[in-house]
Order: structure tokens, then sequence, then C-alpha cells
């Protein structure tokens, strides 16, 4: 892991605290800073600086803020954020767990040349939402889970101006694997997201020329570090593409006393 302390707080700042999303509420309180949507979408708590005098307390306004909107809300918890053992406070107040990521960060000024090489995969950047079915195709292969919410939830990210760059790697025009970046004005940092290749089409370097395809554009428009949460399954990936572990991030998923929920 980093020993960064100054890009740790540069990572809080800007991809945590004082960033936007254009389809969600920001809300910046002394300790907190919260992201609201409608649902079913997910609501989240990004960001928040607590100790163990005031955690508990803070959790059960969030649970009563987001239970009276009927929302259902995530609660991102990082390896470095206080009190240490905030994970298990929320899992006693009836939170559900996801599994923890690492958080990989690569300075895109030093990445290895590797990925600066021409590309020897057809990647094409996709141009319209009505392409995402593909999208949908590879990361139900990949996942075995429902996607659907992507037509809706990238379509409309589609449409912002320089937010959102989706990615397909093709083998023989078959939709072999996909990623995206989303973009913040005036952020040093884009975020990688949805990695995913089909397993008949692994070790073929498809997920590696999509790292590439995206690097090459964050150099373009001039962006300083690109970051993704990774699975077990693509971190030693990225780590040889020159990925470093900055923190670790895990998701608290809350939905009890919801309409419809479990």
């Amino acid at each position: 892991m980093i020993k960064d302390a100054p890009l740790l707080s540069l990572f809080d700042r800007h991809q945590r605290i004082d960033i936007t999303f254009p389809d969600m509420q920001r809300e910046a309180f002394p300790n907190l800073v919260r992201f609201t949507r409608p649902a079913p979408g997910m609501s989240f708590v990004l960001y928040h600086h607590l100790d163990e005098a005031n955690a508990d307390t803070v959790i059960q306004e969030q649970i009563a803020y987001f239970t009276a909107q009927g929302l259902p809300f995530e609660w991102k918890v990082y390896g470095h954020d206080t009190p240490s053992e905030l994970g298990q406070r929320l899992e006693k107040h009836g939170f559900t767990p996801e599994e923890p990521e690492s958080v990989m960060v690569l300075d895109v000024m030093t990445a290895p040349p590797s990925l600066r090489e021409p590309l020897k995969a057809d990647v094409r950047r996709l141009t319209a939402p009505d392409q995402l079915s593909e999208v949908i195709q590879v990361l139900e292969g990949v996942w075995g889970e429902d996607f659907s919410w992507v037509t809706d939830r990238l379509g409309s990210h589609m449409q912002v101006p320089g937010y959102l760059s989706v990615y397909i790697a093709y083998v023989e025009d078959q939709p072999a694997c996909t990623g995206w970046t989303y973009f913040h004005a005036d952020n040093p940092f884009a975020s990688l997201w949805g990695g995913s290749t089909l397993e008949a089409y692994r070790k073929q370097g498809l997920y590696t020329a999509l790292l590439d395809s995206r690097l090459q554009e964050a150099q373009r428009r001039g962006v300083r570090h690109l970051t993704v949460d990774a699975s077990p399954l693509s971190q030693p990936i990225l780590q040889k593409n020159g990925f470093q572990v900055l923190t670790t991030a895990q998701g608290f998923e809350w939905k009890s006393g919801l309409k419809g929920s479990r």
C-alpha cells in the first residue's frame, strides 16, 4: 500500500468531498458528505469524518433520513477512515457488507511504456446509448447478474458532454471485454469502472488494451491520476501495469425498513 499521505488527502478532496455527479444531489455537512438520487437508484454516503463518540449517532441520523425518504443507500468506508471499526458499527445497525476492494491509483505521467504502445486489439469507444446492449451482454456473461440498469444509468451519463467514455474490446466483431471511465471537470482524477472480460476471451490482452485506451484518453484530457476499485481478479493485472494500492474500500448497503425490501 502506498505510504503517501498527500496523495490520499488529494484523493479524499477530489473524489469524495468536493466531487459532484450530474444526476445526484450533493449535501455537505461538517462531518459527512452524502449524495441522493430517486429510488430505485442507490444513494450513498461517500465521505465521513467521525470518531468513537459521535459515530453511532451519525449513523442513526442517516438511517432516519434515508428511510424517511424511501431511499436505499450505501455507506462507503475506506481503509484510512475513522473510527477504524466503523464497518462493524454499520453492521450492528443493520447494514449489509459488500466484498472489500482495493483502491488502486496510477500516475498518468509515469505510466509504464507498455500502456503507451499502439493498440493490438479491436477496441472501440461507444458513440451512442443504443450500443450499450453489448456492454450488458458482456457484464451479464461475466457476473451472471442483471445489468439492465446500465441502459438508463450509463445512457443518461453519455448525454453529458465529456463525462463518460465507454469502451468495448471485440474479437472477430464479438463484444468480449468492456470498461468505462468517468471524468469530472477541474479534477486531477478520473475513475475506471466495469472492467470485465468474458471467460472465453481471457488471457488475450483485452483488459490491458482497455487500460491502454483509457490511459491515452486521460493523457489527452490532462488527467493526472487514474483510480479503480479493484477486485482480487483484476488487481494483479493492474499491478503489472503500474497501478498501486492506495487504500481499501468497502460498501455497506442499507435497505432495511424500505418498502419492498427483504
